[in-house]
């Protein structure tokens, strides 16, 4: 059975030192944002599934002791369904070094095209099995899914304009862009309004 992961951002008020004005409020649903589900970027953020070799973002926190009532309500929905709270704020995603490499090497095969610019372009993990296996001569499904495990780190099969690659993934790359950028881009407008420190994603998940 499958992981999915759900949660909400809140922002608050960070101008006034005391008062209701400084509460959190449930402000969007990750489901408006964010539908996918990738146990590498959910090991990567919050330490669940992890299959990739990272240090978590905020691993476990737990459901912030001041979250809003909202978001509250959401939680005890999911009832005994619901795991591995946490919660982690825009002024940590900003400074989020996205390059860093994982401390192993990754057991799915990375593909990588190459772009406009000439140069490689990560691709995905698993992508394009087919191929893959008809270049690296791999007919056991077992090995195929798990090529970093029985092929040195760099090993690499050329193919045109597409390169098949033993490496570790960056930060980045288990987080994507393609996958997150909603996210990120509603939490850094509201940023701009309340402070990097008076934006954060709590989040949770069900098996």
């Amino acid at each position: 059975m499958g992981t999915d992961i759900h949660g909400i951002v809140e922002c608050r008020w960070d101008h006034w030192p005391t008062g209701d004005e400084t509460a959190w409020d449930a402000a969007i649903s990750l489901d408006h944002l964010y539908d996918g589900r990738s146990y590498a970027a959910f090991g990567a953020l919050f330490g669940v599934r992890d299959d990739t070799s990272f240090r978590p973002l905020a691993d476990h926190r737990g459901l912030p002791p001041d979250a809003a009532a909202g978001t509250v309500a959401a939680y005890h929905g999911w009832g005994r369904d619901a795991h591995g709270a946490s919660w982690i704020t825009w002024a940590e995603l900003a400074t989020t070094d996205w390059s860093e490499p994982a401390t192993a090497v990754d057991a799915c095969v990375h593909e990588y095209r190459r772009g406009p610019d000439g140069a490689w372009h990560f691709h995905g993990r698993n992508t394009s099995l087919t191929r893959f296996a008809g270049l690296a001569r791999i007919d056991d499904p077992t090995v195929l899914y798990r090529a970093g495990r029985t092929h040195p780190e760099g090993t690499e099969w050329p193919d045109g304009d597409r390169l098949f690659r033993i490496a570790r993934l960056r930060r980045g790359d288990a987080v994507p862009e393609a996958d997150w950028g909603a996210v990120w881009s509603v939490m850094r407008t509201l940023a701009d309004r309340h402070g990097p420190d008076g934006v954060r994603l709590v989040v949770w998940f069900d098996c």
